[in-house]
């Protein structure tokens, strides 16, 4: 990124010099419908470092997926890094593109639809019960560490808009964690959590349909965090964040109340959560679905036999029972010696020295033609436990795997299946079920005896903004962005000095056309400037890369977009103070009273 040098620019002695992108192959342009894209590769945004969202705690290498792998793209929610390649968010974390799913969405926010919103897990279930009028919930929250700013903007207006479209909407304090995580005073906390709220509140957040709360004063959010923590081991905590035996309680405590938090939306029923996060965040959702599962009764997987197969062993033998007509006497009861042997002699033989297994080189069957790619130790492992069968027939059916089920529960469930079944020590096979039907029976019987019965939550992410420094977005930086609460003068001389991704003259820039895609300034027009209009943003891109806009003449009209949006903020703030006093939230906190930091400064108080 460059400064502008244009004639019919005034540079501030505020801006800042930054160095010029460096395109690599790993960059990837999302392509909206609008007709523009917004550019997704290397030295792109930063980390909202006060950006809590949605109760957030990390995850280790876990079933749901972990953090394995992260060593070149670090995902720290307590960190100031940037994510400096969001393509390897797909590759190595497993994020799915937005795009896959945004077909689905029901009239798309704009942040959806111009790509600021890129990736999302799991959000299909969210999307269908948007569809459907059925239940779904929204759930975010803020760390209330200093002023809300228009990074902060994004996820309100995430929740706002699920909002509207009938999610039940969550919006929380996250004040143990600023307490136990940054320190902050309990009077500093209330202040700022008051600004977070009006400003949430102004911006269209309906609290008689919602619910706002604060982590330290809901008592059933704690009670369930005690109970969440029964799941969760030290070890886990050591490799997701690294807390050692210098690490205080309180900050590990945090870190199950925001578990507790993501699912909280779902201990009356369970339903289609949907927690709105930045990338850095993707580690706590993970870490949550799968803290969701181990609190579930039952687990559903497919089978085959009587004994258990590992998801690549299943996969494995799905595919040899496919091929049965090649091996079994009998089609329709294929035996699992059978199987053994047809794996033995098409897939491995007995090499020279006998020392190993090689691949039979006289057979045309492989796992590529069978359309699977397992190891070698996968395929040995199979053929094991299928000879140790012998001739036990190969059987499709749906497994409930008992996990935490009463004896209550694990005996309903077995009335509650029809049609052929197996019981076992510890799980049921099922014979005439789907799995789909299998999933939704585990999930009704276990919530009719006492358990949650939760639905993995959801997750979408949205791009970090950049800084209009050109670094990163800082709040320990005034300049690099706009507060919620800056004087609408100030958030116009800010955009006036924002770095952008001009070239070094204006005839450079007619000639070569901008770089929107690497400009702090185009991106306040795709995020806030151009609201739903993307007549606009896609005119401010066009514009640009034709080299037919000047940055000087964009800086004026997005300084005076941004002036006039913190007036109309800052004036519907005022107009909902008697809402935010109404609503079913605390804006003193209790803890002032025993944290000894406090003691003093409410004195001076109440003095006051």
């Amino acid at each position: 990124m460059t400064r502008d040098t244009e004639d019919d620019i005034t540079n501030t002695g505020s801006e800042t010099e930054t160095e010029t992108k460096t395109e690599t192959d790993a960059d990837i342009d999302i392509e909206t419908k609008s007709g523009y894209a917004i550019d997704i590769g290397t030295d792109v945004d930063t980390h909202n470092d006060d950006i809590d969202v949605a109760a957030l705690s990390t995850a280790t290498a876990v079933s749901d997926g972990g953090a394995a792998g992260a060593d070149d793209v670090a995902l720290d929610p307590w960190g100031s890094s940037t994510v400096s390649d969001y393509q390897k968010l797909f590759t190595e974390f497993g994020i799915e593109t937005f795009d896959d799913v945004l077909p689905a969405v029901p009239n798309p926010h704009y942040l959806m639809r111009r790509g600021v919103i890129f990736g999302h897990r799991g959000y299909d279930p969210v999307a269908e019960a948007l569809q459907n009028n059925d239940p779904v919930a929204v759930l975010s929250g803020f760390m209330p560490t200093g002023d809300p700013h228009i990074g902060h903007k994004l996820v309100f207006d995430e929740i706002i808009w699920h909002q509207q479209r009938g999610a039940d909407a969550y919006a929380l304090i996250a004040d143990l964690e600023a307490h136990a995580a940054r320190g902050l005073s309990w009077s500093e906390i209330d202040d700022h959590a008051r600004d977070y709220l009006l400003s949430l509140l102004a911006l269209g957040f309906d609290p008689e349909s919602g619910e706002l709360y604060r982590q330290s004063e809901n008592r059933e959010l704690q009670d369930f965090a005690f109970e969440l923590g029964s799941k969760a081991n030290f070890s886990e905590f050591e490799g997701i964040y690294g807390f050692d035996s210098e690490t205080n309680v309180a900050y590990m405590q945090s870190v199950i109340t925001q578990m507790a938090d993501i699912l909280y939306p779902q201990l009356e029923e369970p339903k289609p959560t949907v927690i709105p996060v930045g990338p850095d965040q993707d580690p706590h959702v993970r870490f949550a679905r799968d803290l969701a599962a181990r609190m579930r009764f039952f687990k559903v997987t497919k089978a085959y036999a009587s004994f258990e197969l590992t998801e690549s062993e299943r996969e494995l033998v799905a595919a040899v029972y496919d091929e049965r007509e090649t091996y079994a006497e009998d089609v329709s009861r294929p035996r699992c010696a059978e199987a053994a042997t047809w794996l033995v002699d098409n897939l491995v033989t007995p090499v020279d020295n006998g020392s190993d297994d090689a691949r039979n080189e006289d057979t045309d069957v492989s796992p590529d033609t069978l359309g699977i790619i397992v190891p070698d130790a996968v395929i040995e492992s199979t053929i094991k436990k299928l000879e140790n069968a012998g001739m036990e027939p190969l059987r499709p059916r749906v497994r409930f795997l008992d996990a935490n089920a009463t004896d209550e529960a694990f005996e309903a469930l077995i009335t509650a299946i029809d049609g052929e079944k197996r019981r076992y020590d510890e799980h049921i096979d099922a014979f005439d079920l789907s799995a789909a039907d299998a999933t939704d029976l585990a999930r009704e019987v276990e919530t009719n005896n006492g358990g949650y019965g939760f639905v993995a939550p959801s997750s979408i992410y949205h791009r970090f903004m950049t800084g209009l420094t050109g670094g990163k977005m800082s709040s320990s930086v005034p300049a690099s962005h706009i507060s919620l609460l800056d004087d609408p003068e100030t958030g116009y001389e800010k955009v006036k000095s924002a770095t952008t991704g001009g070239r070094e003259t204006a005839e450079k820039q007619r000639e070569l056309g901008g770089k929107a895609d690497e400009c702090p300034v185009y991106e306040l027009y795709a995020y806030l400037l151009a609201n739903d209009d993307d007549t606009l943003a896609t005119q401010v891109y066009d514009e640009c890369v034709s080299g037919d806009r000047l940055c000087g003449s964009c800086k004026e009209q997005a300084a005076k977009l941004m002036q006039a949006f913190l007036e109309e903020h800052q004036e519907k703030r005022k107009e909902v103070e008697s809402l935010l006093e109404d609503a079913d939230i605390s804006l003193i906190s209790d803890r002032r009273t025993v944290a000894p930091s406090d003691t003093a400064d409410s004195t001076d108080n109440e003095n006051t």
